[in-house]
């Protein structure tokens, strides 16, 4: 059987993993899109987190390309006018998200890479790495089986590092890391007839008795109505669980539906909440923070707030820092006015890699700096760059940290990115 063999190989089809594989195929390489799931878009699709942001901010753009792009044409599928972005205040970043129809998007997703001539792996995991003179040796694990592919140049846009981990560089785990959140979509009442107060009294009995627990909507200091008010929608917290790998992923899928459940049954006992209803907004858990690379550069929470300018920046990045803790409450921090915090080439390349590339909430940051990067629309403007170094690296045989700046940057923003001067 001849072994199949790409010049790119992107590990995770979430939102930095889609526009890294469609970057480098757009730029003339062989692709191969490796997947878990059945269907991409990440925590867009199977964690409930449906509105991407923030592509603008100070009332301009400043993340734009491949990820704009299929935002674009999902928002044009189902007929909507993207937000209004034009105010320059930011104290209600959320505002600037984009509320998207999953299905759509991941169809739309899904034609983009067949069209590029990405080679769609999904219920695909990776099971190892070695490294070659070539490039790498990747061992595949399908549904059949495991099977070998080589590839020159490996993308990892996982979440989680699992790439560089088999691949032998070093990354840094967080203990204790943010909790995850399970993200449900809660029907069958009506919310003006329902007394808060008395609700989030009964809650802090059934806490102090045992029977839910204080995270099971959201922060621990007592009842988050939001659970009700939003309709359950990425209101509860899955806390003491690293989700970096199968491991730790179980505990925190089945932690996830039992805090549902304790909620479920209390809910149900509340007055105007006896036809309560639970439907999973996705199948999985949302993860926040897992671990990251130890890359040539890092992202430091002062960088960030700051809004340095490195020398190699590829793109910008925009939210508050957002540090979750169920415990003690949410460390938020906005930017001063007109802040856009850049992220270099160095955060995307562990150190010491040959042809390695990484995208996504992996990338190399401190904790508080990954809180504001692990967003989507980040996570798509590191991927494209991402895809861009790797498709270059391919072709040139030059790794990733010795290509030329100005030849990646003209290649961005061929294909619409916004990238720093």
């Amino acid at each position: 059987m001849n072994c199949e063999s790409f010049d790119v190989l992107v590990v995770g089809a979430g939102a930095a993993g889609i526009t890294a594989a469609l970057q480098a195929a757009r730029a003339g390489a062989a692709v191969c899109l490796v997947e878990k799931n059945g269907i991409p878009g990440g925590t867009m699709t199977v964690s409930g987190i449906h509105y991407p942001g923030i592509f603008n901010a100070w009332g301009r753009q400043v993340i734009a390309g491949i990820g704009w792009e299929l935002v674009a044409k999902t928002l044009e599928t189902m007929g909507r006018p993207m937000p209004d972005f034009s105010r320059a205040d930011m104290t209600r970043h959320w505002e600037h998200q984009i509320p998207l129809d999953p299905v759509i998007f991941a169809a739309i997703v899904d034609r983009e890479l067949l069209a590029a001539g990405v080679t769609i792996k999904y219920h695909t995991m990776l099971g190892a790495l070695s490294g070659e003179e070539s490039g790498w040796a990747v061992t595949l694990c399908g549904r059949d089986g495991l099977y070998e592919v080589k590839s020159k140049v490996v993308a990892d846009c996982s979440g989680d590092a699992n790439a560089a981990k088999l691949a032998g560089y070093e990354v840094r785990t967080s203990e204790p890391c943010q909790p995850g959140t399970m993200s449900v979509y809660a029907t069958g009442y009506h919310l003006k007839s329902l007394d808060l107060d008395a609700i989030g009294n009964a809650f802090l009995e059934a806490v102090r008795k045992g029977e839910v627990c204080a995270e099971d909507t959201g922060w621990a200091g007592g009842f988050n109505p939001n659970v009700l008010i939003k309709r359950g929608n990425n209101s509860n917290h899955i806390s003491g669980i690293n989700a970096c790998d199968s491991a730790g992923r179980t505990k925190i899928e089945i932690a996830g539906r039992e805090s549902l459940l304790r909620l479920y049954r209390f809910l149900r006992r509340q007055p105007g909440l006896e036809q309560l209803e639970f439907r999973l907004d996705g199948p999985e858990c949302g993860v926040r923070e897992t671990r990251t690379i130890v890359g040539e550069d890092i992202v430091t929470a002062a960088d960030y707030a700051a809004g340095r300018k490195y020398p190699d920046a590829l793109c910008n990045a925009f939210y508050p820092i957002d540090l979750h803790d169920a415990k003690v409450g949410l460390d938020k921090r906005g930017l001063a006015p007109g802040t856009v915090p850049q992220v270099p080439r160095g955060a995307l390349i562990p150190a010491h890699s040959r042809r390695f590339v990484a995208a996504g909430r992996l990338l190399s940051s401190d904790r508080l700096a990954n809180s504001a990067l692990r967003v989507q629309a980040v996570c798509m403007a590191t991927g494209q760059a991402a895809g861009a170094m790797a498709a270059l690296s391919a072709k040139s045989g030059a790794d990733p940290l010795r290509l030329e700046l100005a030849e990646i940057r003209a290649l961005l923003k061929r294909h619409g990115a916004i990238v720093p001067e």
